[in-house]
């Protein structure tokens, strides 16, 4: 019993040899020391990659941003003025006229016959008129020579002055026949672009209350774009004397920017207490025509000196409940939490009114995946939103 407890004792012991060489062996082998093991475990992550940019320094010009309805300048709505069949129509719809140009036309040939008639009694009128004059002088004499009676006399004159009077009738009842035979050739009264017309050729028109609308005529340059701005930019750049000068920029509901530029023509007399609003009209020009009344248009009103501002783009903006933020890197690849205050928008890109200083750098790409004080791999590009110039300018 005691030589084989010896045996197994011997091989136990040869076994634990083997297997200390062997991890010893295997842990040299592959160059890890064993007092390193727990620190190659625990060893820290790579850096994340984000995208940097460094905020864009420029001088601005603030502005303010409504939105409104564009305004044809003289809009008429083409009536007739005398009633009659209309027998002719000279424009094609949606057409540009001249001011001038013939629209419709209504038939003449009454009118025509009303002015003979007029000029008729006009010359019947001068004929009555030249004799009960000469009638009258020749009275007064007889009268100083007390060769006439008083109420004889007096009967002449009282012809004269009503010979006069008709006379004065006659030409006022031609002058009238004249201007209602012009209303029978309706001609565009501004220049500008037509609607349809409502009445065709046969159709039978009258005047007054009761006169229908034969087709509206709208001028094309300039235009309006009429928009209501609140009482802070009135009191700002609209309530001086040189509101003509105010920069007004015009952007249509299918462009990203604004293509037009215009100026201040008007703003209302009094302002809208219950949506604390003024009603302003700026004026731009429309020589294409592309423009049309009713369109829906932005518009951006400037004002103020211009200034030096910082300006990032929109996307690298966080928001921590009522809080706006930024995530700043540092020269040491280290993020940090930076609190701003908004501002306007400048060239697509949002102005930065307290909090980040030129030349510091931002997290635009890849906000999510870090917090404060952690070390990133940053990839600097350009601010996406910032036009050529603005990027240059940076």
């Amino acid at each position: 019993m005691s030589i084989t407890r010896k045996r197994i004792t011997v091989a136990l012991g040869a076994t634990l040899v083997v297997a200390g060489i062997g991890t010893y062996t295997a842990m040299h082998g592959f160059g890890l020391p064993v007092n390193n093991a727990e620190a190659a475990v625990q060893a820290a992550p790579p850096a994340t990659e984000v995208d940097v940019a460094t905020v864009v320094s420029k001088t601005i010009t603030d502005y303010q941003n409504y939105s409104g309805r564009l305004e044809a300048v003289d809009k008429v709505d083409i009536r007739p003025l005398v009633p009659g069949t209309i027998v002719a129509v000279h424009f094609t719809d949606g057409a540009l006229v001249k001011k001038g140009d013939p629209l419709f036309t209504i038939d003449p040939r009454p009118y025509v016959a009303a002015v003979d008639q007029a000029a008729a009694q006009l010359a019947a009128a001068q004929a009555r008129n030249g004799y009960t004059s000469t009638d009258a002088a020749r009275a007064e004499r007889l009268l100083t020579d007390n060769a006439i009676a008083k109420r004889d006399y007096d009967e002449k004159q009282n012809a004269a002055h009503e010979a006069a009077a008709n006379l004065k009738a006659a030409q006022a009842a031609l002058e009238t026949a004249k201007i209602n035979l012009t209303y029978t050739h309706i001609v565009a009264p501004v220049s500008g672009r037509v609607s349809r017309a409502e009445m065709t050729v046969g159709n039978i028109v009258s005047t007054g209350s009761s006169a229908p609308l034969l087709t509206t005529l709208v001028s094309v340059s300039p235009i309006y774009a009429s928009f209501d701005v609140d009482e802070q930019t009135y009191l700002r750049y609209l309530s001086r004397d040189s509101r003509s000068s105010v920069p007004v920029s015009l952007g249509l509901a299918n462009e990203d920017g604004f293509s037009r530029e215009g100026k201040v023509a008007s703003v209302d007399n009094q302002l809208d207490t219950g949506s604390g609003t003024i009603r302003v009209r700026a004026r731009f020009d429309n020589n294409d025509g592309s423009l049309l009344p009713g369109l829906y248009a932005r518009i951006k009103v400037g004002g103020g000196t211009p200034h030096p501002a910082v300006l990032i783009e929109d996307a690298a903006i966080g928001t921590d409940q009522d809080k706006k933020f930024v995530m700043i890197v540092d020269k040491d690849s280290r993020v940090q939490y930076r609190e701003v205050t908004l501002g306007t928008q400048s060239d697509g890109l949002r102005v930065i009114v307290k909090g980040l200083q030129p030349g510091e750098r931002i997290v635009v790409n890849g906000l999510q995946r870090v917090r404060p004080n952690d070390v990133v791999k940053p990839n600097s590009v350009a601010m996406a939103s910032a036009s050529p110039a603005t990027k240059e300018a940076s």
